[in-house]
């Protein structure tokens, strides 16, 4: 996308308030961004959603010099604009039913970063609370997953904290503009964030926090990633919307328990009765999580298609890279691996049980 076509773009995304699906009806009504600047607004407003006030905004040379204001803003502050079609767009994000027009990212996003976990919870976390989404992240992290959260005080800050501590990848989606770090306690943090991850905003820089945001934010932190997991919600907690949109988008729900006498346990406590992955230690999440949809390239030498992998040893890692989604006869393993057949036979058995091969007959295996 040329910087001309990006400016058009960004345009059309300012002006009709970042929603995708009215963006999606323009572009599929005139085909491009330019056209939808150069139609009149009595075509405009053959689109289903856009209003005569809306059609007016559209034709307007004042959102076009708007998106060159944010272009140049951007380019200050070292801010990515990734659009739908780029190459550093999370895939992921792509899949859910209301995708992002685009993104905002201070720092820098990776392949890696589809083997992504959301931990979630109150602001007003108890030391437990806290001690719990540390430790998750941390073990979650050193196991190779990048830890998602909105970088609001109590849990999300905790589960952000476990991650850098741990040496690991983290990434905070926010309901304001990336530049513009919210709460401002939490600035080092989002500093140290963006070193180590990133910060990403749907919202052009300079946007601030509103309350009726959000849920709108929630459903980034949850459609970036495999699953969902809640550390201390009450009732009414905003963690139990990014739960309840990441059912919704397919992805894995878990909750963390508490004491039942605690008001903010009572909303993990009803996510498990009504089918949340109940969990006690980091391995449950990496169990529970299904094989990817693609698998995920780490290096040259390993591609990951389900998260128990990270969980594997060198030895059984080497076998495993061995074996194709095709039948892979066991003799081009052994080659392959550079192991003694015993070893690459009883390791087999080892990824047999763990479910990430299967025996298709005596002689070839394939991953699951």
């Amino acid at each position: 996308m040329t910087p001309e076509d990006l400016q058009d773009y960004l345009a059309v995304v300012l002006t009709t308030g970042v929603g995708p699906q009215l963006l999606h009806r323009l572009l599929n009504r005139f085909a491009s961004p330019d056209q939808v600047l150069a139609a009149s607004p009595q075509e405009l407003s053959e689109v289903e959603g856009v209003g005569v006030a809306l059609a007016r905004r559209i034709v307007s040379h004042e959102f076009r010099e708007l998106a060159g204001q944010v272009i140049e803003s951007c380019r200050r502050q070292e801010i990515q604009i990734l659009v739908p079609t780029a190459d550093e767009f999370p895939r992921l994000l792509t899949e859910i039913p209301d995708p992002p027009s685009v993104l905002f990212v201070r720092g820098q996003l990776r392949p890696s970063d589809s083997l992504g976990i959301a931990i979630v919870g109150t602001r007003g976390a108890s030391q437990y609370g806290r001690s719990q989404a540390e430790r998750f992240a941390r073990s979650l992290s050193r196991a190779g997953l990048t830890v998602v959260s909105g970088l609001a005080r109590g849990i999300d800050a905790a589960a952000h904290h476990g991650a850098l501590e741990a040496g690991g990848r983290t990434i905070a989606v926010l309901s304001s503009g990336v530049a513009e770090v919210y709460p401002p306690q939490h600035k080092d943090l989002g500093q140290r964030i963006a070193q180590q991850g990133a910060l990403v905003s749907e919202m052009p820089p300079g946007t601030k926090p509103k309350k009726g945001m959000f849920p709108q934010r929630n459903r980034l932190i949850s459609g970036l990633t495999l699953g969902t997991i809640v550390v201390e919600a009450a009732e009414q907690s905003g963690a139990l919307i990014t739960a309840r949109l990441a059912g919704e988008q397919g992805r894995e729900v878990f909750a963390v328990p508490g004491l039942i006498s605690a008001p903010n346990s009572r909303g993990c406590h009803r996510l498990i009765r009504d089918g949340a992955v109940l969990l006690q230690d980091p391995e449950d999440v990496l169990e529970a999580l299904g094989p990817l949809v693609e698998g995920v390239h780490l290096s040259s030498e390993q591609t990951v298609r389900h998260a128990a992998e990270l969980q594997l040893n060198d030895q059984e890692t080497a076998v495993l890279q061995s074996i194709d989604v095709q039948p892979t006869d066991i003799n081009e393993v052994v080659v392959s691996s550079g192991l003694p057949v015993p070893r690459v036979l009883s390791t087999l058995s080892v990824l047999e049980m763990r479910r990430l091969v299967r025996r298709v007959s005596g002689q070839l295996v394939q991953r699951v």
